[in-house]
């Protein structure tokens, strides 16, 4: 049987996956690492397998490796084709391996075993991540909401996607709210190169031309680390930059944070001591042992006020907006927010 296998390129390949399964054949560890959003995992090797076809393949060439692969594919055959069928829409499938080789064409073969058409990336998941992180560099109209830790930043900018303004949520894409406490009562986080394509789905959703709504961030966002292009356009961006005092954040914190078991609080502490110093961290340490969390909080805002001014200092002149408010209503701070952005725009 001749194969006549179809290879289209990335920009192609992905106007189609959201019409026909994709599958992604790498192996578990490369796909849990990092995947296209909506793949569907059906691996030629599992992780081992795919270690030990290509040692064999620079040790002894690729005739070798391509025997000893067959040899360690072969037992699982049947149950990857009645997976592949199962997930094939009127017998169509989308196929990528890391580079568009053997293993993408090995899977597109047994795929037309089941009478399926396998439409392989060209260049593979190796040329989609070129593509993204090019694309993750391109001028947008971004704008970015600002302000001082425990603003409600991320609630006002649900508020304004309520209202019909796009909005990239890079704290919700990153699983993180970007302080030391961040990543209390949040899933495990992707790594940096997954996080990248999130965002690109994200951000290729909206309109051309459209303003996007970002929350001012760091160049990471916990473990995870914002593509160096992206984070540069961020940077270009007009900010508008909410400030409320601490007495008015203090609720909302209190409400966040004192769920949490007194041990994680601790432990966010400490990833922040060496920048508190130590007698503010054994101050907060000991307010939190007593149970007095305004006492900790403030101690820990004084230091993240302090580090915010500064990063605002670093902007361009007149790039930044600042918009006081005495109110922690979310409503009334969206207005206000967005009747600043309404001068810049």
């Amino acid at each position: 049987m001749t194969l006549n296998l179809r290879k289209l390129s990335v920009v192609e390949f992905l106007s189609l996956r959201h019409s026909i399964p994709l599958v992604d054949a790498r192996s578990p560890g490369e796909y849990a690492y990092g995947h296209i959003p909506c793949a569907v995992n059906i691996p030629l090797f599992d992780d081992a397998q795919r270690a030990e076809v290509g040692t064999l393949y620079k040790k002894e060439g690729s005739e070798k490796a391509v025997l000893r692969g067959i040899n360690l594919a072969a037992p699982q055959m049947s149950a990857k084709l009645a997976m592949a069928l199962d997930l094939a829409a009127d017998k169509q499938l989308l196929v990528h391996c890391w580079r568009g080789g053997m293993r993408s064409e090995a899977m597109a073969w047994l795929f037309s075993a089941g009478g399926i058409a396998a439409t392989i990336l060209e260049g593979g998941y190796k040329a989609y991540r070129n593509h993204i992180l090019e694309d993750l560099g391109r001028e947008r109209r971004f704008i970015i909401l600002g302000g001082l830790t425990g603003s409600g930043k991320t609630g006002i900018l649900k508020h304004i996607m309520s209202a019909g303004d796009p909005v990239t949520d890079l704290e919700g894409l990153a699983s993180h709210r970007g302080s030391a406490f961040g990543a209390l009562g949040q899933p495990p986080q992707p790594s940096s190169e997954h996080f990248a394509n999130l965002l690109y789905d994200d951000l290729n959703q909206k309109l051309a031309d459209t303003r996007i709504w970002l929350e001012d961030e760091s160049r990471n966002i916990g473990t995870v680390f914002m593509p160096d292009n992206f984070f540069e356009q961020m940077r270009k961006a007009p900010v508008i930059a909410l400030m409320m005092s601490i007495e008015t954040r203090m609720p909302r914190l209190l409400n966040e944070y004192t769920s949490f078991p007194v041990s994680q609080l601790e432990a966010s502490v400490m990833r922040i001591s060496k920048r508190l110093g130590g007698d503010k961290t054994r101050e907060a340490l000991e307010a939190l042992q007593r149970g007095d969390y305004p006492t900790a909080i403030k101690i820990t805002l004084e230091y993240y006020d302090k580090s915010y001014y500064y990063g605002l200092s670093k902007r361009t002149a007149g790039q930044v907006i600042f918009v006081k408010t005495e109110t922690d209503d979310v409503a009334v701070n969206a207005a206000k927010v967005k009747e600043a952005a309404g001068s810049i725009l």
